[in-house]
């Protein structure tokens, strides 16, 4: 087996469980070293860290697989690796037949995507190591997940930095373009062919859930009480003019949704109670794909579909004098390298700062990133800066990450990437 010899005075990342070698932190390579191939890694001394396979043609030149000096990579080792990977989402997630099953180097598979849905798998491989090995992957998750069918979605452009191409197909038995699944008690189709990523973003499963403290007890601020009718014991819904209220969502939320996507939020928002959600995209399809969810799970009646750009929007609203009891802003990823940090605060910024005045006071911000590049220091400064400009004070409720299906090892801050957050918003007079 080609050895990969380290440099003496690199940063321990190896030790602290960080699953890539760099090029920079090679001293040499010794024997005949096949892309794809199994590699030792050890320190410059020579004494064994990991191995894993190997890629010279990639930065990342070596993606460790085991730290074991007499663990094998063969099939058994994938069938393992997949097999206590489905274990664990058995026990965290509420429906482990719609989750991210695998997440590459957080279950010890790097490379390797593969996202569950009902009886459909939806595979992302990223890497030269794992494609070599598809065969393998392939038949391991046929044995621990039974599927009725496997989608290729290697449609992604990091696999030019493997030398990988592109493309996507079917890689075993049958695959409808479109799937059924449900998610904390919510039904959505998929378009595995054509959706976003592999169709469907799991990773804000738990975040989506914890928005349901926010959506009830607006009536009074709204002008609503409770009153008896006529003299009778019963209390109804009453306005300022004293008309009964007969809408059953009458102490519901008035929430604005940006880039709705899949109408995911909406969605949760609409099932804990709130009285009227306007969903926003700037793709039309996307809008589509959202009203047949919302549709799916008969909140149509309570939901407004606005396609237009997420900036403009806000900004015209803020002129316009609109506000909402909960603004929810859930933009894709805005700086996908370091060089894009710097506009990518300035986007950040500009809309939290317009979602934060279309919030009437006492209501909350809900507010994400899915940028790597900006840190959760660096998000919630900004969030900090947009407040000060909009006078505003903000209480922090909730800070999240990704869902357990998404798990991360601790000494590899580069899956951290998700930053979810939930603030109380008052005006500062």
């Amino acid at each position: 087996m080609a050895r990969v010899l380290l440099n003496q005075h690199r940063k321990k990342r190896l030790e602290s469980g960080h699953p890539w070698i760099f090029q920079s932190e090679v001293l040499e390579m010794q024997g005949d070293v096949v892309p794809g191939e199994i590699v030792e890694v050890t320190n410059h001394k020579g004494h064994f860290l990991a191995k894993g396979y190997i890629n010279p043609a990639s930065q990342m030149i070596v993606r460790i697989l085991s730290f074991d000096p007499n663990e094998a990579i063969d099939y058994d080792f994938f069938l393992r690796k997949i097999r206590q990977a489905a274990e664990f989402r058995t026990r965290f997630v509420d429906n482990p037949r719609a989750c991210r099953v695998i997440y590459g180097e957080a279950d010890f598979l790097p490379g390797l995507i593969v996202d569950r849905y009902d009886g459909v798998l939806v595979v992302q491989v990223l890497s030269l190591g794992i494609e070599q090995r598809l065969d393998w992957i392939r038949d391991a998750l046929v044995e621990v997940l039974a599927p009725e069918g496997i989608y290729l979605r290697n449609d992604v452009p990091v696999r030019k930095l493997e030398g990988l191409e592109q493309g996507k197909g079917v890689l075993y038995g049958e695959c409808p373009r479109e799937v059924l699944i449900e998610e904390n008690g919510l039904k959505y189709y998929v378009d595995i062919v054509e959706g976003q990523k592999t169709g469907f973003f799991y990773d804000q499963r738990e975040n989506r859930a914890s928005i349901a403290p926010l959506m009830k007890g607006w009536g009074e601020k709204h002008g609503i009480s409770l009153q008896p009718v006529d003299g009778e014991q019963m209390m109804v819904p009453v306005d300022k003019r004293g008309k009964v209220i007969k809408n059953p969502f009458w102490d519901g939320a008035e929430v604005l949704e940006c880039f709705t996507h899949t109408g995911s939020f909406t969605l949760n928002a609409c099932k804990h109670g709130a009285k009227k959600v306007t969903a926003l995209d700037i793709s039309e399809h996307a809008i589509e794909t959202a009203k047949r969810n919302i549709t799916l799970n008969g909140f149509l009646h309570r939901v407004d579909f606005v396609v237009a750009n997420a900036f403009d929007y806000l900004r015209e609203n803020v002129e316009a004098g609109r506000n909402w009891d909960v603004v929810i802003l859930d933009p894709p990823a805005f700086a996908k390298s370091r060089g894009a940090v710097k506009g990518a605060i300035r986007g950040y910024k500009d809309i939290n700062l317009n979602g934060l005045k279309l919030v009437r006071p006492g209501g909350f911000l809900v507010t994400a990133s899915c940028s790597y590049h900006m840190s959760p220091e660096l998000f919630l400064d900004t969030i900090q800066e947009a407040a000060v400009d909009a006078k505003k004070i903000l209480r922090l409720i909730e800070w999240r990450g990704a869902g357990k299906d998404h798990p991360q090892i601790t000494g590899a801050d580069e899956a951290h990437y998700l930053k979810f957050a939930i603030f109380e918003v008052r005006d500062r007079k």
